[in-house]
């Protein structure tokens, strides 16, 4: 049975990372399942090539954290990433796109904590029913889970007609990028925001001449998740290795 930690251990490395929580809980994904995310924390800021290998053996980011699923019971979250040459998006994909490119205005920044960003977060959270317990965030939660990192991390800001409508939080590695969070104005479903933020990701990627864009973890069997695998063709993490699917 896993457990919490009294005291951080040192896992070796490059750089060392010290395992500082390692403990069994409901997973939020699927109901009756148990989940284990073990959060390590670096000792320093990881270059592009050191986030690259990891993103390789499918961590995930939150804050200045990593983690990666080791579930008992479970083997449902696979990585999942796109190869940005072999991509090609659906006619609706494409249609969100043009839709977005015609009145979004879009800002690459650094990430930052402001009250707007905030109140736009949370209204996501609560009304497309993604909030548990005590998920919603005051400026200090929010810097501490979205601004705070320890890679290479960049921030897209996304405006209609002035107003803030969506926020996509990235790293930049070696080769890639990962898509660590995205929220947005639940009332402007006509404008796919989320694929479009997907889509804009991809562009990135080419502008800076990366082959991958991570898309974070395809939890099977949670309806949440589905969307992820509507980009294609794509590959998972499925076990040890990469596979595709067309």
């Amino acid at each position: 049975m896993a457990r919490g930690l009294d005291t951080p251990r040192r896992i070796r490395g490059e750089p060392t990372e010290w395992l500082v929580h390692d403990e069994e809980s409901a997973c939020v994904y699927l109901a009756d399942r148990i989940a284990r995310l073990p959060l390590r924390l670096p000792v320093r800021r990881l270059t592009r090539a050191e986030l690259t290998r990891r993103l390789a053996s499918g961590d995930r980011r939150q804050g200045l954290l990593l983690y990666r699923p080791t579930c008992p019971d479970c083997q449902a979250c696979e990585a999942i990433r796109l190869d940005v040459d072999e991509f090609r998006p659906s006619r609706s994909q494409r249609r969100a796109y043009r839709k977005g490119e015609s009145v979004l205005t879009t800002t690459l920044r650094p990430p930052s904590t402001t009250p707007e960003k905030v109140a736009l977060y949370n209204r996501h959270k609560v009304e497309r029913n993604l909030a548990v317990g005590d998920d919603l965030l005051d400026e200090g939660n929010y810097q501490e889970f979205l601004v705070e990192s320890c890679v290479d991390s960049f921030e897209l800001e996304y405006r209609l007609d002035g107003r803030l409508v969506a926020v996509t939080i990235g790293d930049r590695a070696a080769d890639g990028i990962s898509a660590v969070y995205a929220y947005f104005d639940p009332d402007l479903r006509d404008l796919s925001l989320g694929t479009y933020s997907i889509l804009k990701q991809l562009d990135l990627c080419r502008a800076w001449g990366l082959r991958y864009l991570y898309l974070g973890l395809y939890v099977i069997g949670s309806p949440p998740m589905q969307y992820k695998v509507r980009f294609r063709p794509h590959q998972r993490l499925v076990g040890d290795r990469w596979k595709t699917f067309a």
